[in-house]
C-alpha cells in the first residue's frame, strides 16, 4: 500500500489552478479583482489569443514594495486578511492568496510593480513555478502582471480550453462584469492589438448605458431601498426591454458580481405579474451590507455566497425592486398592470366565496381517461362562430357526452378570453388553461425523443437570422454535436450575425430565434455536459415552453379537440411544467349548487 506523502508545493498549485484558473477568463477576473484592491482608478487590458497566448493587466494602484513582491506569487500570501475575524468579514474583492500562485503554476508569468516612494519598480518572473530574484525594472507607479502561454506545461489541461474566439469571449464578459462593479474606474480591453472598449470613469447610469447599450437605459427604471445597514440600488429594466435569455442580468454584492439563487429568485418575483414567463428581465443591481451578514468563502472562484438571513434578504430585494416597478410602470407603459390584467377578462363572478372545484371528481376522472385513453385523433367538422371573448358552436354540433366515455375530458364548446377551453363530459364542465397544457404535451414529447436519441429536425426553407453577442458565436462554434443532438443546425454567418438552419420538427418554427438563443445560454452557461444531463429538464421545458400554444391564439374546434385528446395520452397532463394545474372539472351538481337549483 503507498505510503501518505505531502505533495511539493508546485503540484499543490497545479491542482488548486484547476479550480481557480479554469480558463483565461478566470484569471482576469482575479487580476482585475486585486487591481480594484489596490485602488487602481485606471485599470488597462491586453489580450492575445483569447489570453490563452497572452493577457496583460496593467494598474496605477498603490503597487507592491521590494521585499513583498516574491511573497505575491506565493500560496495563501496575501495583504486582505490575517485572521479568522477578518475571514468571516472579507471587505476585499480578494482574499484566498490561492491566484497569483495558481497562474504561477501553470503559466509564464511576470509581476512589475512600484510604488508611489519608490524611486523605480521592481520585476519577478515564475516559469514552471520557479521564481526569478526581483530586478529592478522601468514601470510608472502601479502594477503590471504579464501571463503567458496558459497551461503550457499541463498539456493535457490545455486541451479543455475552448477556441479563441469563445475564450475571448468570455474575457470580454468578464471584463463588463467588473467594468459594471465600478464606473468610477477607467478601463480599457485590447485583444490581439486592437481596441475594444474604452471607458472613462463615469457615473452608474452612464457606464450601465455604454456597457448595455441606450435602448436600456431608456426602458430602465431607478432601483433604491434602504433598510438599516442594507441598501439595494441600480436599475431594473420594464417589461418591455425584457430578454429571452438571462444575458443581461448583473448583481453585486458589496461590489462583487454572484449568482445567488435567493437573489435571482427575489428579482424574477418581482417580475412575475407584469412579465411573461418566457421572457427575461434585464437589470443591473447592487446590494451592499455589512460583509459578516454575507459569506464569500463558498466557492474558490468567489461567484458564490451565502446569506445570514436569506428570507430577509430576499424580502429586502423582492420589495425593492417591486416597488421601484410599480411607482413606475403607468407612466412609463401608459397603463398600470392592475389595469392590463382586469381589461384581459372583465367577468366577475357574483358568488362571494372562492369556487371549489371538486377534487375527489377531478381525481376520479383523470382516473377514468389515464385507464381508458385512446389513440389521438377525432376531428369534429363544424362551423365556428367567433367571438372577441368567447367561441361558441350550438349544442346540436357537440357530440353527446354520454355517449364518449372513451373521451373522459369530453369536447370542446369553446374559448374563453383566448385563455380557456371550455368542454362538456359526462360530468359537467370541463376548463383548460390551453397554454400549461399544450406546454406539458410538448414537454413530455421533447423528452421522450431526446432520451430516445431521435429528435425530429426540420429544415426551415428560409433560415433565419439574429444579431449575437460575440460569446453566442463561439458557443455555436463550440457546440456543434450538442446543438444536433438537440434537433438544431446554428450557423454564423459574420462576426456578430447567426442563422437558424433546423430546428426541432416538435417547435413552431415562428420561435427559432427565441428558441435558439435559450438553448444557447443554456450551453454557454452550464456546457454542453450539464445542460444536456442535470438540466436536461429545464433546457426541454424552457423549449416546450416556446412551442405552445399562446394566450389570446384563436383557435378552431378541431384544434381544441385535439388538445384535449393528446392530453389523454400525456403522461402526467393535469400539471404543467411549472407544477401549475392544467384543468379543473366543475361537476353539474357543483353548478346546480351556484345557482340554487333545487331549493
Amino acid at each position: 500500500m503507498p505510503s501518505i506523502q505531502l505533495l511539493p508545493d508546485l503540484l499543490i498549485n497545479q491542482i488548486a489552478a484547476g479550480e481557480v484558473i479554469e480558463r483565461p477568463a478566470s484569471a482576469l477576473k482575479e487580476l482585475l479583482e486585486n487591481s480594484l484592491d489596490a485602488g487602481a482608478t485606471e485599470i488597462a487590458v491586453q489580450l492575445e489569443s483569447g489570453g490563452i497566448k497572452r493577457l496583460v493587466v496593467r494598474d496605477n494602484g498603490c503597487g507592491i514594495a521590494e521585499a513583498q513582491l516574491p511573497l505575491a506569487l506565493m500560496r495563501h500570501a496575501t495583504s486582505k486578511i490575517a485572521s479568522l475575524e477578518d475571514l468571516q468579514r472579507v471587505a476585499s474583492m480578494g482574499f484566498r492568496g490561492e491566484a497569483l500562485a495558481s497562474m504561477a503554476a501553470v503559466a509564464q508569468v511576470a509581476l512589475t510593480s512600484r510604488t508611489a516612494d519608490a524611486g523605480h519598480a521592481w520585476k519577478v518572473e515564475a516559469i514552471d513555478g520557479t521564481q526569478s530574484e526581483a530586478a529592478p525594472a522601468a514601470h510608472a507607479p502601479g502594477t503590471t502582471f504579464e501571463m503567458r502561454e496558459l497551461y503550457f506545461n499541463t498539456p493535457a489541461r490545455r486541451k479543455f480550453l475552448k477556441s479563441e474566439s469563445t475564450e475571448y469571449a468570455w474575457c470580454e464578459e468578464t471584463f463588463k462584469r467588473i467594468a459594471l462593479s465600478r464606473p468610477d474606474v477607467a478601463f480599457s480591453l485590447q485583444h490581439n492589438g486592437k481596441s475594444i472598449w474604452q471607458l472613462p470613469a463615469h457615473d452608474l447610469a452612464q457606464r450601465i448605458t455604454a456597457i448595455l447599450g441606450t435602448t436600456f437605459g431608456q426602458y430602465a427604471v431607478n432601483v433604491e431601498r434602504e433598510i438599516g445597514t442594507l441598501h439595494l440600488y441600480g436599475i431594473a429594466a420594464l417589461p418591455a426591454y425584457s430578454r429571452s435569455t438571462r444575458d443581461e442580468q448583473y448583481f453585486f454584492v458589496n461590489g462583487r458580481f454572484v449568482r445567488d439563487k435567493v437573489l435571482m429568485h427575489a428579482v424574477r418575483q418581482a417580475y412575475q405579474d407584469i412579465l411573461h414567463h418566457q421572457r427575461h428581465p434585464a437589470f443591473v443591481l447592487f446590494l451592499d451590507m455589512p460583509p459578516e451578514q454575507v459569506d464569500v468563502n463558498v466557492h474558490p472562484a468567489k461567484s458564490e455566497v451565502r446569506f445570514r438571513e436569506s428570507q430577509g434578504i430576499h424580502q429586502f430585494v423582492f420589495h425593492g425592486v417591486q416597488d421601484a416597478l410599480s411607482a413606475t410602470m403607468s407612466d412609463k407603459e401608459g397603463t398600470p398592470v392592475a389595469t392590463q390584467r382586469e381589461s384581459a377578462a372583465t367577468f366577475t363572478p357574483i358568488q362571494q366565496q372562492p369556487m371549489r372545484f371538486g377534487a375527489a371528481e377531478q381525481q376520479a376522472t383523470y382516473r377514468v381517461w389515464e385507464s381508458q385513453s385512446q389513440s389521438l385523433g377525432t376531428r369534429i367538422e363544424d362551423r365556428v362562430s367567433d367571438s372577441s371573448e368567447f367561441h361558441r358552436v350550438s349544442q346540436s354540433s357537440i357530440p353527446d357526452p354520454q355517449s364518449s366515455q372513451e373521451h373522459p375530458l369530453g369536447y370542446a364548446l369553446g374559448q374563453l378570453s383566448g385563455i380557456y377551453i371550455l368542454a362538456q363530459n359526462q360530468q359537467g364542465l370541463i376548463v383548460v388553461d390551453m397554454h400549461a397544457a399544450h406546454e406539458r404535451i410538448v414537454y413530455e414529447r421533447l423528452k421522450a425523443a431526446f432520451d430516445a436519441q431521435q429528435m425530429p429536425s426540420q429544415p426551415l426553407l428560409i433560415p433565419v437570422t439574429f444579431g449575437a453577442e460575440p460569446l453566442a458565436i463561439a458557443t455555436v462554434e463550440e457546440e456543434q454535436d450538442a446543438l444536433n443532438r438537440l434537433g438544431f443546425d446554428i450557423a454564423p454567418i459574420s462576426t456578430h450575425t447567426l442563422a437558424v438552419r433546423a430546428m426541432p420538427a416538435m417547435l413552431k418554427q415562428s420561435h427559432a430565434e427565441a428558441a435558439a438563443r435559450e438553448v444557447l445560454h443554456e450551453l454557454r452557461e452550464f456546457g454542453a455536459s450539464r445542460a444536456l444531463t442535470e438540466r436536461r429538464n429545464e433546457l426541454l421545458a424552457t423549449l416546450a415552453c416556446h412551442s405552445a400554444v399562446r394566450a389570446n391564439q384563436q383557435l378552431s374546434l378541431p384544434e381544441m379537440n385535439a388538445i384535449l385528446r393528446e392530453m389523454e395520452q400525456t403522461e402526467r397532463a393535469d400539471q404543467c411544467n411549472h407544477g401549475r394545474p392544467t384543468w379543473f372539472q366543475v361537476t353539474l351538481a357543483e353548478l346546480d349548487a351556484m345557482f340554487m337549483r333545487g331549493q
